[in-house]
């Protein structure tokens, strides 16, 4: 398969600190990669480091060809490239079809989308006239695989269950319509049956609309059985990559790296 996302030699710090040490890795295109590892490992800084976000960064960073290290973080999210942090990130002051409706906002290209209550406020009155542009095949697209959301999307993000909010934090990100995801830790958290759900909806979403997903994940199991291609990170160098299926059938490997 075609690699969507080519990263070579990647390092990122934080002020003096250190955290990734020239690491190598890559997402098909149309395909789903994990990145394992314990805490620490570099996993978020990974994720961070490859939209520009909060640290500093060196190294080649290419999709679809283009080289884009270096580039503002609003630039990369506008070329196809979306992350759904930890933590979720909502904005729970707003209702769920507003928090959907700013998704669609940023894929205009007008700018990131801001975080302070101010701004949050403005944002408000512009959705109130319909400025997010979100075009009714979005919505349905998005209830399609999260209908749960359609039941609540008059309701404040602030009042929904923690699976409920990942949920809409990853159709945030699936408004941008982008061609690669990038996600951290999105069974942190959530009962064991609303992961099942989550993973379960992904593993669609990427089948249906053939988005890339980068998975960092520490439930390495789920993980594995979801992605074709696995790196395991371990203090900021790739200790092993291979097929998912591989690494998750060795079990000298799962024992050393993965601790099931």
């Amino acid at each position: 398969m075609t690699a969507l996302l080519e990263v070579r030699g990647l390092q990122a710090a934080y002020g003096q600190s250190a955290v990734l040490h020239g690491i190598d890795l890559d997402v098909a295109e149309g395909g789903i990669t994990t990145l394992l590892g314990a805490n620490g490992a570099g996993k978020t800084t990974t994720l961070r480091a490859l939209c520009n976000m909060m640290v500093k960064v060196s190294g080649e960073i290419r999709f679809d060809g283009v080289r884009i290290d270096g580039w503002e973080t609003e630039s990369i999210v506008r070329l196809g490239i979306a992350h759904v942090p930890d933590g979720r990130g909502t904005f729970t002051d707003l209702t769920v079809e507003e928090n959907l409706r700013l998704g669609a906002y940023a894929r205009r290209g007008r700018g990131a989308v801001p975080g302070d209550d101010d701004r949050l406020h403005r944002w408000r009155n512009l959705l109130a006239f319909g400025a997010g542009g979100a075009a009714a095949s979005d919505f349905e697209r998005i209830y399609h695989y999260f209908p749960r959301l359609l039941e609540r999307r008059g309701q404040q993000a602030g009042t929904l269950s923690g699976g409920e909010q990942q949920m809409l934090a990853i159709s945030r990100a699936l408004m941008l319509r982008p061609r690669l995801l990038l996600l951290d830790e999105p069974s942190f958290g959530l009962a064991p049956l609303i992961v099942r759900d989550i993973f379960s909806i992904l593993r669609r979403i990427n089948a249906e609309d053939g988005v890339g997903v980068l998975l960092v994940e520490q439930n390495a199991n789920l993980a594995l059985d979801l992605a074709d291609q696995a790196f395991l990170l371990e203090t900021g160098r790739i200790a092993l990559a291979g097929p998912a299926a591989e690494i998750a059938g060795d079990e000298a490997v799962r024992r050393a790296y993965l601790g099931y």
